[in-house]
């Protein structure tokens, strides 16, 4: 995938550059040129990798923190640029038959920080927390994680250097001095200089290709659509595999391996210790246990702002990023009119001002328009509920993961060419064990039994055949649609 420099020139017209090695800016056409023809990259039997995790051994996923010294360190926005979310771990998980939780209250929650690396003349200080993961089977290993807190720090001028050191310094257990850099005062002239957009990404070997050419572009602000770290591919006892359901189809329940997160949040350190990560959930994050509680380790390991941009939910929110307006929505919770997270939308997209934030881009993890076998249709009841209103504010881009392969559309609305309609992103696959997508459901034989399609996790049908167009009568196209293009199967992450 590319390097992409995305200009907004009205609600309706993107530019798209891409741009040199030598920093001179490579003429694309603009959406004004569009429809595009559609574009399949044949697949590179040569460049494609075994996705293997990383094993516990790796000194990457090891802990290296003492006593209750913060590990894990990690940033996330608020709303608005001069709040930020610092999260850290200290002392470590238990994972046993036999498990005893930490005392949150026994560790403070400190966050000391200011523009000059000395001294640190600001003090935020925050909550913490215990999460467990519980199965009520015999023989199966419970897990209680270390103490997780989060602390908000405010009142931060933009787009300027920050340093910080977090921790408990009565105990005393103060990491390390980071830094980072708030995002740039919302305005039409004013942005970051470069997002990363991620998918899927795992734990790989693939992953930290990913992560490595990721921090090589220098981004402000990673975005993760979804899929984290997938320690629900694996036992409680930490056997894992590519497929759970074709490896563990006897097992009482979707068991997980909860020291992946720790593993991940380790591995991951350095660059969302200095570089914001905004997370939503996606499918490997459901994670069902004990009382059928779900999501548990993304809601406890994350800091969202959610309510500071009115939700009641870590699964969907908002923020803004300069000029940008970004809406972060949760295709595993109900998303039909009747439903919260549908009224909190309908609320934030009333309050955005273009004149403000011109760009306006949402993300959730299932994609609804991709030409992929895998997961084809699949959030089809989510796009019913929801593209009417997204359309109707003129949402511009729209970025997915879970699809396990890169694909751009053409301005689209439902199903037909539309030119103020968004375009679609997916890049799903940032490394993880699964493998890639690589056939698509407009190749013969490959299109999938309708009542096969639904997310089996939210329920509900309706991907229906279509009605007009090429493919009127059919549940999939016979050809590339032309909505879709250009799609190919290959691990990467997008600059926006």
């Amino acid at each position: 995938m590319g390097l992409v420099s995305v200009l907004m020139i009205s609600f309706c017209v993107l530019s798209i550059s891409l741009i040199g090695s030598d920093n001179t800016v490579l003429g694309i056409p603009t959406t004004l040129d569009g429809p595009f023809k559609p574009v399949t990259v044949p697949l590179d039997q040569t460049f494609r990798g075994h996705a293997v995790d990383l094993p516990d051994t790796d000194p990457r996923v090891r802990r290296i923190a003492q006593g209750f010294e913060p590990e894990q360190i990690s940033l996330s926005l608020s709303a608005t640029h001069d709040s930020v979310w610092v999260s850290w771990i200290t002392g470590d998980f238990q994972i046993g038959e036999s498990i005893k939780p930490l005392n949150p209250k026994t560790v403070a929650s400190v966050v000391r920080y200011g523009r000059l690396r000395f001294p640190l003349i600001h003090k935020a200080t925050g909550h913490s927390l215990v999460y467990n993961q519980l199965y009520p089977f015999v023989g199966l290993q419970n897990y209680t994680s270390g103490i997780i807190h989060h602390a908000r720090l405010t009142g931060l001028k933009p787009n300027t250097l920050y340093y910080y050191q977090c921790g408990d310094p009565s105990i005393p257990a103060m990491s390390s001095t980071y830094y980072f850099k708030t995002m740039p005062a919302s305005g039409p002239k004013s942005y970051p200089s470069r997002i990363a957009i991620v998918g899927d990404l795992g734990l790989t070997y693939n992953t930290t290709s990913t992560v490595d050419h990721m921090i090589g572009n220098s981004p402000d602000l990673v975005l993760l659509v979804g899929d984290v770290c997938y320690a629900n591919l694996y036992l409680t006892n930490g056997t894992g595999a590519d497929c759970y359901s074709c490896s563990f189809s006897q097992t009482p329940i979707h068991e997980t391996y909860q020291p992946r997160w720790d593993y991940w949040g380790r591995y991951m350190q350095p660059v969302t210790s200095k570089i914001p990560i905004m997370v939503v959930e996606g499918n490997h994050e459901i994670e069902r246990q004990v009382e059928n509680q779900t999501f548990v380790a993304y809601s406890s390991r994350f800091a969202f702002p959610s309510r500071e941009s009115g939700s009641p939910s870590t699964f969907y929110y908002s923020f803004n990023a300069g000029g940008i307006h970004f809406i972060m929505l949760g295709g595993y919770i109900a998303y039909n009119k009747s439903a919260r997270q549908y009224k909190w939308l309908e609320k934030d997209l009333a309050k955005v001002d273009r004149e403000v934030t011109p760009w306006l881009v949402a993300t959730w993890h299932p994609p609804w328009y991709s030409t992929y076998k895998a997961h084809y249709r699949e959030a089809e009841c989510m796009r019913v509920a929801m593209e009417d209103l997204l359309y109707h504010h003129g949402v511009d881009i729209i970025f997915n993961g879970h699809v396990h392969a890169y694909e751009r559309s053409n301005r689209v609305y439902n199903y037909k060419l539309d030119p103020c309609g968004p375009v679609h992103i997916t890049v799903g696959d940032g490394g993880n064990r699964e493998k890639m997508a690589i056939a698509h459901a407009d190749e013969p034989g490959n299109c999938p039994d309708p009542s096969t399609t639904p997310d089996e996790y939210m329920g509900g049908f309706c991907a229906f055949n279509f009605t007009s167009g090429p493919a009127a009568g059919k549940f999939c196209w016979d050809r590339q649609p032309d909505y879709s293009v250009y799609r190919e199967s290959s691990f990467g992450h997008g600059i926006f």
